[in-house]
Formats: structure tokens, sequence, C-alpha cells
């Protein structure tokens, strides 16, 4: 039985359906944002590779590659390896938008816990900490002790 009840998961569910609320209010979807993130981490990609990296068809990736580049937070620039293809590249804008999405994250987690007193938020925090530290250990080995537990539990079913 988890004894969460997946709570930090609904959590995160309501700050990221305030965040698209907040953004889609300053004209940019998640899907936008994902491309614009990927972009930010992986300068100078072309479309198929990020139809390929994303999951997502090739009118999806030209649409997004267009809309983002009119809102101003790519540019294309011509591929000297491919003359038939071009590479994207974030903008500063684009750099702002990061700022923007982690800034109204920051006042939903703010907002959350102000409530709480002072020693409460902190032992809170800390325990927070430390499941981050192993969540983030078990990603970086690939998984390994959770795969384990979810085959075991597939396998009793």
């Amino acid at each position: 039985m988890d004894a969460t009840e997946r709570k930090i998961t609904k959590i995160a569910r309501e700050v990221s359906k305030f965040t698209v609320q907040t953004m889609k209010a300053e004209g940019i979807g998640t899907a936008e944002v994902d491309f614009v993130h990927l972009l930010r981490h992986n300068p100078g990609l072309t479309q198929a590779q990020i139809r390929e990296t994303l999951k997502i068809d090739k009118g999806a990736a030209a649409r997004r590659a267009a809309s983002l580049e009119a809102k101003g937070y790519i540019v294309r620039k011509e591929n000297p390896e491919d003359k038939r293809s071009q590479l994207l590249y974030a903008t500063e804008k684009a750099e702002q938008l990061r700022n923007s999405k982690a800034s109204i994250e920051t006042t939903f987690y703010e907002w959350l816990l102000e409530e709480l007193p002072e020693e409460e938020k902190a032992e809170f925090c800390r325990i927070l900490d430390q499941l981050y530290l192993r969540s983030k250990r078990q990603s970086r080995s690939g998984f390994p002790d959770v795969s384990k537990r979810v085959r075991e539990v597939e396998s009793d079913v």
C-alpha cells in the first residue's frame, strides 16, 4: 500500500496545471515549452532530431517551430552540413521563458508552504531533500531497484 497516496504526484500535477494556465495566458503552451527546453539544452538541432527526441510527428514539429519562431523564442540557421535542413536555436527570450516558468512554480510552492510553522517547513524541506537525493541516485543508475520492484509487482498480478 502506498502510504503517500501519491500525494507528491498530485501536488506536482496541481502546480503543473497552474503553470500551464499562467503560461497560456502569456501565449505559450506546454508542448512549446518542451520544444524550447530541448533547444536550450541542445542548441543546433534539426527539426528531425527534435521530432525523434520529443516523439512528435513531422507536422507537429513544423507547427511548433513556426509558432516559436514567430513568437521570438527560436531562430533558424542554415545547416552547413546539409543545405536542405536548418538548425534551430533558442533565443534570449527563451531563457526568460525558463525563468518565468520557474518563477511561477516557485510562487505556487511558496504559497503552498506559507501556512506551515517554520519548524515544520524546515523539517518538510529536509525530508524532501532526502527523498530527492535518493530518487536522483536511482535515476542516475538507471532505476535498477525500482525497475526490479515493478517487475516483481507485475509478476504477482
